[in-house]
């Protein structure tokens, strides 16, 4: 019976050193059902929530527990001109009107590794550095954020790119159900802005997660 005890111990707590994060397939915009479309400019964007099983098991990390939510954000561009979406800016717009900006990869990571301020610890993962018997697990979420964060700069004609939004919900009431992502700065090959995206979330995309 210890020996059972012991086995199930070390693989609730060793599960995550086997574990690799592989992102979600890249399926075209228009195959989402919380999407917005400009046939115009011919650019969809598309979400897809991922804050219940089984979509958020691809991640080593429990982020809706951590009080994050990941967000696939899909952008397919359809037309024969690249467009920039490397200043591009992403708010999550709850229906009770909390306005929420997508965070960075350090912030993200700081809130999964608990780590609070700047550590003196001898030990860095990525631009920041930690202590104590972490390191390992750490070095594994980095990973994960770094590979799984929305990081394409442009998106090239007849081609979709896709990638993770992380929001910080922590203490937000309803922050999925009729929440609505706006996406603003996305610009054509001549840098125009391309007009802003309102993309809802739909009952069919997500369940709701966090406080209520």
């Amino acid at each position: 019976m210890p020996v059972i005890g012991l086995a199930v111990a070390l693989s609730s707590n060793t599960l995550w050193a086997f574990k690799d994060y592989v992102p979600p397939r890249p399926e075209n915009a228009n195959t989402f059902p919380s999407k917005d479309a400009h046939p115009n400019e011919k650019v969809t964007a598309a979400l897809d929530v991922y804050n219940t099983a089984p979509k958020d098991q691809i991640f080593i990390t429990p982020y809706v527990q951590e009080g994050i939510l990941p967000v696939l954000l899909i952008v397919t561009n359809d037309g024969d001109q690249p467009i920039s979406v490397k200043d591009m800016h992403a708010e999550l717009v709850t229906a009770t009107r909390a306005k929420l900006e997508a965070l960075d990869t350090d912030d993200v990571f700081r809130r999964v590794a608990h780590i609070q301020g700047d550590s003196a610890g001898p030990t860095r993962v990525g631009p920041i550095a930690i202590s104590g018997n972490k390191n390992k697990k750490a070095q594994k979420q980095y990973e994960e954020i770094m590979a799984a964060h929305f990081a394409a700069e442009a998106v090239e004609p007849h081609t979709t790119r896709s990638g993770f939004l992380f929001f910080d919900i922590a203490d937000v009431k309803q922050p999925v159900a009729g929440a609505h992502l706006y996406l603003t700065e996305v610009r054509d090959a001549s840098g125009n802005d391309l007009l802003y995206f309102d993309i809802p979330v739909i009952p069919s995309n997500a369940a709701d997660a966090g406080p209520h």
